[in-house]
């Protein structure tokens, strides 16, 4: 190379790797501005006094963790290794990553070597030389050839930031999926825990029923009560007995849920017997601010990232309204046989810009500039909506905290009272001042109350675990 070769080389390399790093052309994507909503209560709504507002709701380990159950850390860690939807948003994820990735790097230099053999017919009439026959030769052609792509507005640019920002997107759904699968294994444990504890209350309930009944046989042999009141025990008896089916069913059901959560079949694997007891929920469960759950809950992240991919995608659909310059360079050894292809005669260059530029399309390219547009105005819409259905969830779950702390207060001094009434029939009726129907009548509306507050009980349950899922709480282990 001369020396003004090489100095035109050197300025033509100072002049790429200046215009490549102009700006890129389009709208430079800003995240959205978080909410200045002050709480989640509306004006009449009650708060739950568990509730802890903070600046971050995330635990500082798996969030489950906080309801005190073994058996529920062992079901979860066998879901996250095998359930099926987040295998799939794994797979997912990497997929996004590849083809980012593989968009990175189509805006560095390209190399490739080359090597062609062609058979070319030599029509002699065509130089003039009518008569003489048209031979038939050899070509052979080696050598490498380099590409870069100037990306002078940015085009290139914009799509590897539109791939990764959707790559981003993914890994938040992948979040999302991970939250979603820890909150619903965690629901289903607790459905059967209180399903459980429904069912072993009522069957203790139609014990005493049965009980009941024996003793106002007793009693109505005796003449000490009427016929009316062994037949009212035997009607109470059957409409006990006839809340289990239901209940077993749900329980059934809540068992099969758990073994697809955690990737298996009912028949190939059984849940633990969960019971009430084995959850020790927190007296206190932290709450994001609603300008902070925007930079927790992953679904609220990925919508951001969607918005910042089709941001980035108006760039892409602009930059195709200006020139594209390419350089090329390639040296190749050409001849006829093979030995003649390392002779002096036989080397060829080129080096210079490939230019392209659009002429007419009828307006398509802008077509497709306004659909981008479009695009990143529903991106931005969903994304809105995506906060707000976040927070009206968050409000959703403590409003039904509040209505369960209000309804289990009133369920236990309910059966606090049905178990004094029961007390006083027992004392009435031993001292002869009370027929025993009555004792087995309070008997009943004690087991009833009993049996309310249960209910209360598992139901709260359910809303806690609501609440972590809601409020975006960390799913990782430590």
């Amino acid at each position: 190379m001369t020396r003004d070769k090489g100095l035109a080389f050197r300025l033509a390399l100072v002049a790429t790797l200046s215009l490549a790093g102009c700006a890129a052309v389009g709208p430079n994507f800003k995240p959205p501005a978080p909410p200045t909503v002050p709480g989640y209560a509306g004006g009449s709504d009650k708060t739950p006094t568990l509730a802890a507002v903070t600046t971050d709701a995330r635990a500082a380990g798996p969030w489950w963790r906080a309801l005190g159950s073994p058996a529920l850390d062992a079901v979860m860690d066998r879901a996250l290794a095998h359930n099926q939807t987040v295998a799939a948003s794994v797979a997912t994820l990497e997929k996004a990553r590849a083809q980012a990735e593989r968009e990175r790097a189509t805006l560095g230099p390209a190399a490739a070597a080359n090597a062609t053999f062609q058979r070319e017919r030599i029509n002699t009439s065509a130089f003039g030389f009518a008569g003489f026959p048209s031979p038939t030769i050899s070509l052979f052609n080696i050598g490498p050839s380099v590409s870069y792509d100037l990306d002078l507005v940015g085009g290139g640019r914009r799509r590897v930031e539109s791939l990764r920002a959707k790559a981003e997107a993914e890994g938040f759904r992948a979040d999302a999926a991970y939250l979603a699968l820890t909150g619903n294994v965690a629901l289903q444990a607790a459905r059967i825990a209180a399903l459980r504890f429904q069912i072993e209350t009522i069957e203790g309930v139609a014990k005493d029923d049965r009980q009941s009944i024996y003793i106002l046989a007793k009693a109505e042999a005796v003449g000490g009560d009427s016929p009316s009141a062994g037949l009212g025990g035997k009607l109470q008896l059957q409409q006990d007995l006839a809340l289990l089916p239901p209940l077993a069913q749900q329980l059934a059901m809540a068992r099969h849920a758990l073994a697809l959560l955690v990737g298996e079949s009912p028949g190939q694997w059984s849940p633990p017997d969960f019971t009430v007891d084995d959850f020790k929920p927190p007296a206190t469960i932290p709450v994001a601010l609603p300008s902070a759950l925007v930079r927790s809950r992953p679904d609220i992240q990925a919508a951001e990232a969607d918005l910042h991919a089709d941001t980035a995608a108006i760039g892409v659909q602009t930059a195709r309204l200006y020139p594209d310059i390419r350089l090329v360079a390639g040296f190749s050894q050409e001849g006829v046989t093979p030995g003649s292809l390392f002779g002096f005669g036989a080397s060829a260059y080129n080096f210079g810009p490939q230019i392209s530029a659009p002429l007419f399309d009828g307006g398509a390219i802008r077509a497709d500039r306004r659909a981008a547009q479009a695009q990143a105005r529903i991106s931005l819409a969903r994304y809105q909506l995506t906060v707000i259905t976040a927070f009206v969830q968050v409000s959703d779950v403590l409003s039904a905290l509040a209505q369960d702390e209000e309804r289990l207060a009133t369920l236990g001094r309910a059966e606090a009272t049905a178990r004094a009434s029961l007390d006083a029939a027992r004392a009435a009726y031993g001292l002869g001042g009370a027929p025993l129907a009555a004792v087995v009548t309070a008997d009943r509306t004690w087991r009833r109350a009993s049996l309310a507050r249960v209910e209360a009980v598992g139901q709260r349950l359910q809303d806690i675990i609501a609440l972590y899922g809601a409020t975006a709480t960390d799913w990782r282990k430590p």
